[in-house]
């Protein structure tokens, strides 16, 4: 029998997304002999013992006419999420990324009477995943400020956004670093793949394959000899993916989630929706054009609020234009197949991987991974 100082801390995790899936995973892992585990999440953290509550598809989804049109079903995940932590009784609620959900959930449970008296009796509140105040809503740091008790950022020019608040926050580094950078060593191969990626959500799947399916077929039309193309999958969008390619007449090869990182390895050109891919194919040293739709209310409405010039992170961290970026209206085939023919001549190809090699020591910590990082501190915080 374990005595008190052995005791495995109980931890309830939320990730709202599949690269928070991904991210979750890796944490748990490194806590997996001193943490068990309750929560939300998808294939990653299932596969590290967790067996989540409710499908992660229902959080799945982004913008702000999207957001309203699910609104009953996001109410009712966030009141089940909210009884299932009172009920449960953990000594930590981990939230990843989805900030919007992770605010909802926590706000709830701190006004309820249950809550209280579980706060009182030292339940914390940590998050991953700094939200982006820099880009666009900087009062968001205020709110989350008074919900959280402990943030991990991945960079350090995040910090000083929640800190003048009192919010508790630490850089880490990025998680996804930890094992695909050490693929970005590998030789480079001399194959011709096309990696489309339309995203983890349904809806940015169904706004962005007919755009690669007219890109498809505009290249092969146009002779481009020797290229292959693919499309990773994740477990939210399989289903809408291999819907979408029923009537292609060029289909390109349905990739797993599993093997998605030896995909990107070996691809010669991405074209893929704005999120963490983005930041994955920077990792990894892929020459790669992003693009992104959405509903036309939340398009003119983010022009309107977002402050920073791109999307991609790795144009923000950088200050320049490394991957271009076609979103809204812009995302059309005709100019990314017009990129696409820049891309691939030689000089322009090499010049943007070695912008890419540039941002390497921008996604680690000399002090070790994002993961350990916050493993050992979450350890250290909750007593045993």
């Amino acid at each position: 029998m374990q005595n008190k100082k052995t005791k495995k801390i109980k931890i309830f995790i939320i990730a709202g997304e599949v690269s928070g899936d991904a991210l979750a995973a890796r944490v748990m892992r490194r806590m997996a002999n001193a943490a068990e585990f309750i929560g939300i999440g998808g294939h990653d953290m299932v596969a590290c013992g967790l067996k989540s509550i409710f499908p992660l598809g229902d959080l799945s989804v982004m913008g702000i006419t999207e957001v309203l049109a699910r609104a009953r079903t996001l109410t009712h995940r966030i009141k089940q999420t909210v009884e299932a932590i009172i009920e449960s009784k953990p000594d930590l609620v981990l939230t990843v990324d989805s900030p919007g959900f992770a605010y909802s959930v926590i706000k709830k449970l701190r006004a309820s009477r249950a809550g209280q008296k579980m706060i009182a009796d030292g339940l914390r509140f940590h998050h991953i995943v700094a939200p982006q105040v820099w880009a666009w809503r900087p009062g968001r740091a205020k709110k989350y400020a008074r919900v959280f008790d402990k943030l991990y950022a991945f960079f350090d020019f995040e910090v000083p956004y929640f800190t003048k608040y009192g919010l508790d926050t630490i850089a880490v580094g990025h998680p996804i670093a930890e094992n695909i950078m050490e693929l970005a060593k590998s030789k480079p191969t001399e194959e011709k793949i096309i990696t489309l990626v339309p995203g983890s959500r349904v809806g940015e799947v169904k706004k962005l394959m007919p755009v690669f399916r007219r890109v498809v077929e505009t290249l092969n039309s146009c002779g481009y000899m020797g290229y292959k193309f693919a499309i990773p999958t994740v477990e939210t969008t399989e289903r809408c993916v291999r819907a979408a390619l029923r009537d292609w007449t060029i289909k390109p090869d349905i990739v797993g989630a599993d093997v998605r990182y030896d995909l990107y390895r070996r691809t010669y050109v991405a074209i893929a929706a704005s999120g963490t891919v983005s930041v994955e194919l920077a990792m990894l040293h892929v020459p790669t054009i992003v693009t992104y739709k959405m509903n036309p209310i939340t398009t003119l409405i983010g022009r309107l609020l977002i402050k920073v010039r791109w999307v991609s992170l790795v144009n923000i961290l950088l200050n320049r234009s490394v991957y271009p970026e076609f979103l809204g209206g812009d995302a059309t085939a005709e100019n990314i197949i017009n990129e696409f023919d820049s891309i691939i001549l030689p000089a322009n190809r090499d010049k943007m991987i070695a912008e890419l090699h540039a941002a390497d020591n921008m996604w680690v910590r000399p002090e070790g991974v994002a993961s350990q990082i916050i493993a050992d501190d979450i350890l250290n915080t909750i007593p045993r």
